[in-house]
């Protein structure tokens, strides 16, 4: 690889005097993590000093530590090599840890960099002296904190081998000292191949069958490779409510999303005698109900876990289904809904105006959770990434990291206002990078999944005090001037023809907008019936 632009380096590539922090950089630059989302502080500035030294690390300024890390993990689903994160301290890494929670839960790899206090500090006390490490190990596959310089490279490149959600906390004085050298490259990881026994031992028809899809079975491939093997076997094909990231929509097969509600996924498994895993875990309730069983398998029912995902999906129809044919999603009808703007009809409009080859960035929550997967099956073929790890604010910064990571394609993020109060400050982000992001705020004015959830784990208490904590009222949250604000420019729409001339203008403009959608009533229920795959 070409030395970076520093004069400290010699053509052989070796460091002369450089310190822990630009050794550090070099390092990322030499496994491919080219960009770091950063709130930065004080223990971190010889960090934000060395950039300007290397150009080719691109870091983008986000200001709360949940942006940054949800950002990561959008870059991380939508590109082959991770991102890193650069954070102040552990006061820095908490405030980052819901997005850390779902970037491990989507199995994103993402590289925190967190500053510590220099080592004749830490006996101090100061007032940010923490436990990093023990805060960090809550949600890393990794945590490491090199104590000399010379080590800071090779713990690089240990983290980048580990994968997954890892932490590198560099005391100040690590990175100030001379002396350090980047550390080459993490080796590949090795590919393993499609696990033949579990093959042999999946069910291959006459007793009824629910297969769950999860990781790369949820690319164009795994899911063609799951339809030819549906229509010879009979088997129900289902994927997680929220997947990390699946590709849906006209020209690929359809998959029907397990439901949210316990009693949704026993309606869907309902006579089944096997359920195969295939990249995804045993399901299980969300919460824990009153008189409920959380495992959602149902009792005598097998299990069986298939290695591999899209390819041992292809080669298992290879074998039961050759010459079959995946059947594939339509277009949607022309028609379009008209009237206001309710939970129903707004994922019909979006969905038949959607550019082609989009992101989408689900954070909808109650207000998607029934007529995304069906509106959007017939939308042109897109990728969609979910909150697959249930801790809300992942929307906004996940389209940011999304859009970074793939510019040529246009970002389409569904929010739901309160969700997106979490970290509404990421649209000064998508404004200052000047990112190709549309964004539709879905306003119902309430934390409505909460309603339903009062009267499920049998609280529901109907007083004043009770139904302040549901409403977002009082005042009414403006999410155009919240916008406008922060330099995205917004609109609000209230009818079904309004959205539609909105997002149309929106998405033909190149750049972040935002789109405030007023719902009325409400759809708290989940209803996932199957979704038929047509031909």
């Amino acid at each position: 690889m070409t030395p970076g632009p520093l004069n400290q380096w010699a053509p052989e590539g070796r460091l002369q005097e450089v310190n822990g922090a630009q050794a550090l950089l070099r390092t990322l630059i030499d496994n491919d993590v080219r960009v770091c989302f950063a709130n930065p502080g004080t223990s971190e500035m010889h960090l934000v000093a060395a950039l300007d030294s290397f150009p080719a690390m691109r870091a983008v300024l986000c200001l709360f530590e949940g942006v940054a890390t949800g950002a990561a993990d959008g870059y991380g689903r939508m590109n082959d090599s991770p991102a890193a994160t650069l954070l102040h301290l552990g006061p820095g890494l908490g405030n980052g840890l819901a997005n850390l929670h779902n970037a491990r839960r989507a199995g994103t790899a993402v590289l925190n960099i967190v500053g510590d206090h220099a080592a004749s500090h830490q006996s101090l006390d100061s007032p940010l002296q923490s436990d990093i490490a023990s805060v960090a190990g809550t949600v890393s596959s990794w945590v490491g904190r090199p104590t000399r310089v010379s080590e800071l490279g090779p713990a690089v490149v240990q983290a980048l081998e580990v994968g997954g959600v890892t932490t590198l906390i560099v005391p100040a004085d690590v990175s100030w000292s001379d002396g350090a050298e980047p550390a080459g490259r993490a080796p590949a990881a090795p590919i393993r191949p499609p696990n033949g026994r579990d093959l042999s031992e999946l069910p291959a028809g006459g007793e009824p069958a629910a297969w769950i899809l999860d990781g790369s079975a949820l690319t164009e491939a795994g899911l063609r490779a799951a339809d030819r093997i549906a229509q010879v076997t009979g088997a129900r094909m289902f994927c997680p409510t929220w997947p990390a990231r699946q590709r849906r929509g006209v020209g690929v097969p359809t998959v029907t999303p397990l439901s949210y509600r316990a009693e949704g996924v026993r309606e869907q498994f309902a006579g089944i005698q096997h359920l195969v895993l295939v990249g995804a875990r045993p399901p299980v309730t969300s919460f824990a109900y009153p008189g409920q069983e959380g495992r959602l398998t149902p009792s005598g029912v097998r299990e069986h876990h298939l290695e591999g995902g899209a390819a041992a999906l292809t080669a298992l129809a290879d074998r039961i289904a050759p010459g079959v044919e995946p059947r594939v999603s339509p277009a949607l009808p022309a028609d379009a809904p008209s009237g206001p703007l309710d939970a129903d009809n707004w994922a019909l409009v979006v969905s038949a105006l959607l550019p082609e080859d989009a992101i989408v960035v689900d954070e909808a929550i109650t207000s998607g959770m029934t007529v995304s997967a069906r509106a959007f099956g017939g939308a042109p073929a897109h990728d969609v990434l979910g909150l697959v790890g249930l801790a809300i604010g992942q929307g906004l910064p996940l389209a940011a990291g999304a859009a970074i990571a793939r510019p040529d394609r246009p970002v389409v993020c569904l929010e739901a206002d309160g969700s997106a109060m979490y970290t509404l400050s990421a649209l000064w982000t998508h404004a200052r990078e000047n990112l190709d992001i549309t964004t539709i705020i879905l306003n119902n004015r309430a934390y409505a999944i909460l309603r339903a959830e009062l009267t499920r784990v049998g609280a529901d208490a109907a007083g004043p005090s009770t139904a302040s904590m549901m409403n977002l009222d009082g005042p009414d949250l403006d999410f155009v001037s919240l916008s406008e604000g922060m330099g995205v420019p917004a609109t609000r729409a209230t009818t079904v023809a309004e959205l539609a001339a909105q997002f149309k203008a929106a998405t033909a403009s190149p750049g972040p907008h935002l789109i405030e959608a007023i719902l009325t009533g409400e759809h708290v229920q989940d209803v996932q019936t199957p979704i038929e795959p047509l031909a």
